[in-house]
């Protein structure tokens, strides 16, 4: 089997509100498709989501550096995921959210010629999938509440909240969705950097009486001995986010002790190659991974389902970002329960199951063999 045409395209998806974070607001999915075919005729698809302020690319630089990585890969064989990744992970260091489309494309044509789904492809089994549904920072308690509500008419099981205001302001916010959902309901936390360290003991320290499944991200992506310290000093669980992008990170936290989970994103791993990597770093030290997203469609989200369904250990899910949504450009792949709120569905066809429709996608090009 051989590529012999590489496609890309702009996705420009509107969401239903913007979600604000410390690091910035989102009200738009501004992405890039990539579409893989061989001579054989079995295609995969691939999606990018760049996010500038943590991935350090752009749909711009995502759209230049695909036409290259294309002419890089056209005319090699597709099965060859390891070849092929090591390809395009020694051409660039950067842009982690278009090498994962690359990479995502790459995995969906090796499972479908081998005739099976993507999770049984990579070694797994079936099992329930349910991720949360996260909440932006609001400017009141009463907005915050407002949205914690509509999570909660809907039937999901956990709340994702960004935190990462000054000073305390974030415990009033997290103490109502608490006495809102009641006991049973999992939320968490994440601050996308946005403490510093003594801010993030008061935040942590405040919050000890409400139940919080683990704080995300709660000091900047670099200070790696500031979440062991941090960890040392509250009781509440530490999941880095931002800090740790591939398999070199994963094995640098845990050296010191740095987290009690880590947070898989295919776009910052470049991939579904180095996602595994991660996961296998984090099992041996006994580690949960969760995985999570940027603005992925349902395309790219059903590449990190499948991950999370082949590897038992990825035990917390964040897979929210196309229910936000205004308009849906994707055809099959995974899909969320109309009645039971975050409970996710994955096709048992082959491949990973999901292509956009060719009509959603924008500035179209190609580079053939």
């Amino acid at each position: 089997m051989q590529i012999n045409k590489v496609e890309i395209s702009h996705l420009n998806v509107a969401l239903h509100h913007p979600i604000r974070t410390p690091l910035g607001a989102i009200d738009a999915a501004r992405n890039v498709v990539v579409k893989i075919s061989t001579d054989s005729g079995v295609v995969g698809w691939g999606e990018a989501s760049p996010f500038a302020p943590i991935t350090g690319d752009s749909q711009d630089s995502n759209y230049s550096v695909a036409r290259q990585l294309a002419k890089l890969i056209v005319g090699h064989d597709p099965l060859a995921i390891e070849a092929r990744m090591a390809q395009i992970n020694h051409f660039t260091l950067g842009d982690p959210s278009i090498r994962s489309a690359f990479d995502m494309a790459l995995y969906d044509i090796a499972a479908k010629a081998a005739g099976l789904p993507l999770y049984q492809f990579l070694g797994g089994e079936s099992r329930t999938l349910r991720t949360d549904l996260t909440i932006g920072m609001q400017d009141s308690v009463e907005q915050t509440l407002t949205q914690a509500q509509g999570i909660l008419d809907a039937g999901f099981d956990a709340i994702k909240l960004k935190v990462g205001r000054a000073g305390l302001e974030d415990v009033e916010h997290v103490a109502a969705v608490r006495k809102l959902a009641g006991a049973d309901v999992a939320i968490k936390i994440d601050s996308n950097q946005g403490w510093d360290y003594p801010t993030a003991v008061a935040n942590l320290k405040a919050m000890a009486g409400l139940n919080l499944q683990y704080s995300e991200q709660p000091l900047a992506a670099w200070d790696h001995s500031g979440l062991a310290r941090l960890r040392d000093k509250v009781d509440l669980p530490i999941c880095a986010d931002e800090s740790v992008f591939n398999h070199h990170d994963a094995l640098k936290l845990i050296q010191l002790d740095a987290v009690d989970y880590l947070n898989i994103k295919l776009g910052k791993a470049g991939g579904i190659n180095t996602g595994i990597k991660i996961n296998a770093i984090a099992e041996a030290a006994k580690i949960k991974c969760m995985i999570g997203c940027f603005g992925e469609s349902r395309l790219g989200l059903s590449a990190a389902a499948h991950l999370a369904m082949a590897r038992p250990n990825i035990t917390f899910l964040d897979l929210d970002s196309a229910y936000h949504f205004r308009t849906d450009p994707v055809k099959g792949g995974v899909t969320y329960d109309d009645k039971l709120g975050g409970v996710l569905h994955l096709p048992d066809t082959p491949g990973h199951g999901a292509e956009i429709d060719e009509a959603a996608i924008e500035n179209p090009c190609c580079i053939e063999l």
